[in-house]
């Protein structure tokens, strides 16, 4: 059995599988299909002919730990999904966050609070993008790649499975340290390999190549191949 909230705006041909949740001022486009168990929480938009398969959970509010850093605890605005996109199952898109057209946000992937990610961008299987990201179009974001809180990726950029990246020098022990975090910016056609590590607020160049395993300690100029721990030009 479904609950469908009646302030819910539902378009022509959606289909709406088993013991879903829909609450108030949900926007769901036409064509739109949506599978089993299924969350969709308050004010959400969702495109046309978007799919959000079993279990995922769409328009989620953020929760902070007693002793987070962050004490913004102000509610975040609906979600927005873009038409033809794709959300796989068990994925979790927070409030606040901007999704384009024709992406697919695969199994088991989470898209945390205020990200904007671009037309035609894939987050893969298990792949984390976290608050204040913004990555652009035709990006790949594979299998259980890490994108850590207010990174910059540009677009068509490459990101292999299992990339870590980091926005704290400190490792949480300055009690500044959310002031002065950083994120990646990893700029247009970019690629980094599997298993590669970006430290915080390092700049990879447009069209260059971090190496399977690499450890980025500096900025990577436009063009060039880097390899190794610390990484350095092949």
């Amino acid at each position: 059995m479904n609950y469908i909230s009646e302030k819910a705006n539902i378009g022509a041909d959606v289909k709406i599988g088993r013991f879903t949740v829909i609450e108030d001022d949900v926007i769901i486009g036409k064509g739109t299909v949506i599978g089993n168990n299924v969350t969709i929480y308050k004010g959400s938009i969702i495109g046309e002919n978007v799919r959000i398969d079993d279990n995922a959970v769409i328009g989620k509010q953020p929760m902070r730990a007693a002793n987070s850093i962050f004490k913004d605890k102000s509610e975040k605005p609906p979600c927005r999904i873009g038409n033809d996109t794709i959300i796989g199952t068990s994925a979790v898109i927070y409030a606040g966050c901007i999704i384009g057209e024709k992406c697919l946000i695969a199994d088991l992937a989470t898209v945390r609070e205020d990200v904007t990610i671009g037309d035609m961008t894939i987050i893969g299987r298990g792949a984390t993008v976290e608050n204040r990201t913004k990555i652009g179009k035709k990006c790949k974001i594979e299998t259980n790649a890490y994108i850590t809180a207010l990174s910059e990726i540009e677009d068509e950029v490459f990101i292999a499975p299992c990339v870590a990246t980091s926005n704290d020098d400190s490792a949480g022990r300055d009690p500044d340290r959310v002031r002065k975090m950083k994120g990646p910016v990893i700029k247009k056609k970019a690629r980094v390999g599997v298993n590669a590590t970006i430290l915080p607020g390092k700049i990879i160049g447009e069209d260059a190549f971090v190496g399977a395993g690499a450890v980025v300690t500096n900025d990577v100029e436009s063009g060039k191949v880097v390899v190794g721990n610390p990484a350095r030009e092949k």
